[in-house]
This record gives C-alpha cells, structure tokens and sequence, in this order.
C-alpha cells in the first residue's frame, strides 16, 4: 500500500469537509426558506363561542387563507389542515384526519386543480369520471359532520401553466362538481366566475397562483360566502 503523509491526508479530509457542508448563498437561502414554518399551517387556537370553519383545498386556497381569517376575526374561528389537499384521492385517503373530532359548523372545500392535471402519459391525474366518483364520496363523508357544506369552483388556469392544464378541463370538472353539490344542496361558492373577469389583475402570468394582492381578492369572495353560512337567518 502505497504511504500517504499525514498531513496530506488531513488537508485532503478538511476540502471533503468543506465541500460536504459548504453551501452557496442561494442554497443557504432555500434552506432557510424550507426550514421556516409556514404560518398558514400555524394550530388556532378557538375562540369559545364563535363558529368553527374548516378550509379544504390545494395551493389556491393556501393563498388565501391567512387573509380569510383576517377578514373573519371575531367572527369565526377558521381552520385549514396543515397540508395542500392535493387531488380527490388524495382527499379520501386523508379526509378523516383532516376532519379530526370537530365539530364544524362550516366546510369550505374544493377539489379538482390536482385533478385534472395532465401528467408525462398524457392524461389527467384523476380522469373526470373517476374524480366524480371521489367527489361523491367526499361530499357524503363531509355531511356527516352535520356542517354547513360551500363546495367552491376551482379557478381558472393558463394554458401555458406548466405542468399543462387546460381551462377546457376546469369547466368540465367544474360543471361534475356543481352536479353533486346541487344533488346534496350545497351551497356553491363560484370562485371561477369571480375571478374569471380580472384575471389579469390577479393572477400570475402563465400560471395558476395568483399574486399576493390577488388571494387577498379572492379572500374577500371567500369570506364573504362563509359569512353567508354563518349568519343567523
């Protein structure tokens, strides 16, 4: 075996060392950014009296949460589980923890962005028949909590978003969605027609989040249609 001074071997383990540990700026950055809690996820605690809101959806409704419970504070206590719901199937397999011991008087809900993604093989994540059935089964899980159920309409996307969708597809997941929730009586919170007409205010350029001020906007319609639910007739 061929002899290797010690103290080149040292110097050649303190550069592994560096090179393991040390990170550029922008890495450093990103950690740090992944590392912080996302306040949105942060546990609320209730105030006694006030009504329980549940908010269930993907990354849209992650925008406007923080500013949904701003615009209802003393008003109702509103809740979000601490993930982004993804797709339908992602909402039965989790759909009970997400609903804990309750009880809720509202749940604000929306399915279908994930839905109809299209993925590498060309077709959707959840093929529209399919996210019916699991939409069915949702809605038949959320009334037994004996709350008040508002399905919301998933918003509009570019059709440069990537990865791809299609507005064709939203229209046709959205008309499935309105189907059962007339069938059950819903309340339907049409986040699609409001944000349709000022999308370009509101929505980022070829994709389907939506800037800072444009989630407070739709925060607004969305608090709006839970108070609705949660005033006494």
């Amino acid at each position: 075996m061929k002899h290797v001074e010690p103290f080149r071997l040292l110097a050649a383990l303190a550069v592994l060392v560096l090179a393991v540990h040390s990170n550029s700026p922008a890495q450093e950055k990103q950690a740090a950014k992944k590392a912080k809690p996302n306040p949105v996820y942060a546990p609320i605690t209730d105030v006694v009296g006030l009504p329980r809101v549940l908010l269930i959806g993907d990354s849209i409704s992650i925008g406007y949460t923080l500013a949904v419970r701003e615009l209802l504070a003393g008003k109702a206590n509103v809740h979000r589980p601490p993930t982004n719901c993804g797709p339908t199937i992602r909402g039965l397999e989790q759909l009970d923890a997400w609903l804990g011991a309750g009880p809720w008087d509202v749940i604000h809900v929306n399915f279908g962005l994930h839905d109809l993604k299209i993925m590498e093989d060309g077709k959707h994540q959840v093929p529209l028949d399919q996210y019916e059935q699991n939409l069915r089964q949702i809605v038949q899980r959320l009334k037994k909590t004996n709350a008040k159920i508002i399905w919301c309409s998933t918003t509009p996307v570019p059709e440069s978003s990537s990865p791809p969708r299609h507005n064709s597809d939203v229209l046709a997941y959205n008309a499935a969605a309105k189907k059962i929730a007339d069938e059950h009586g819903l309340a339907i919170d049409d986040l699609y027609a409001f944000a349709l007409p000022q999308l370009d205010k509101i929505q980022l350029p070829n994709n389907v989040h939506f800037t800072p001020d444009g989630s407070r906007v739709l925060a607004k319609q969305v608090a709006e249609s839970i108070g609705k639910a949660i005033r006494p007739e």
